[in-house]
């Protein structure tokens, strides 16, 4: 299993515009096989900080998510909502 994190610093008056955006990112990407979990959370001690968690089958299921048509459509807009840098982590299953 491969776990991604992907933090996002969004200007508070894009936050509505970006959280949209995002469900439908989540809502195609949970339909997608080898995806185990997709969600988005915002911190709650930093508002308009809204983190990706995914978790998924294996490279395979990743490389086939961001060719996926709804990714390559729904992602290079969020550069528009931004308030900085996107921080992406991947982890791989230790145990």
């Amino acid at each position: 299993m491969i776990a991604i994190v992907a933090k996002n610093p969004i200007k508070p008056e894009c936050a509505e515009a970006f959280k949209a955006a995002a469900s439908k990112l989540a809502e195609a990407s949970r339909k997608e096989e080898g995806c185990l979990f997709y969600a988005l959370f915002e911190d709650v001690k930093q508002p308009n900080s809204f983190t990706f968690i995914e978790q998924w089958k294996d490279q395979e299921a990743i490389s086939k998510h961001n060719a996926s048509p709804h990714f390559v459509s729904i992602v290079p807009t969020f550069s528009r909502y931004l308030s900085g840098e996107s921080e992406v982590s991947i982890y791989k299953e230790a145990l």
